[in-house]
C-alpha cells in the first residue's frame, strides 16, 4: 500500500496559466487530496467514487507524492503565513 498525495495551489493563478491542471470542479485556492491505495489507478478510482468533483484527468497530469506505508516517513507538514524576517 502507498499514500498518494496531491496538492495544488491556485493563489496566483492567472489567464496565462490556462492549461494548468485544475484538481476539482469547485473554485479553490488550495486543494489537497490524500489517498491510501495499492496503486495510482486505485487511488484515482477512490477519489472518483466520492463524487466530490475531483477531476481525474487533471489529477493524472499533475505529479503526486507517493509515500510507501511500510516504513516511517513524514507525510505532511505545512507553514502558512510565514514572514521572512531575516
Amino acid at each position: 500500500m502507498n499514500i498518494y498525495l496531491w496538492r495544488h495551489n491556485k493563489t496566483y493563478h492567472s489567464h496565462s496559466m490556462i492549461d494548468e491542471p485544475c484538481l476539482n470542479n469547485e473554485f479553490y485556492l488550495d486543494a489537497l487530496a490524500i489517498v491510501v491505495a495499492h496503486d495510482l489507478e486505485e487511488a484515482l478510482a477512490k477519489l472518483a467514487e466520492q463524487n466530490a468533483g475531483w477531476r481525474i484527468d487533471d489529477l493524472r497530469a499533475l505529479p503526486c507524492q507517493v509515500i510507501p506505508v511500510d516504513k516511517a516517513s513524514v507525510i505532511f507538514t505545512e507553514l502558512r503565513g510565514m514572514i521572512n524576517h531575516l
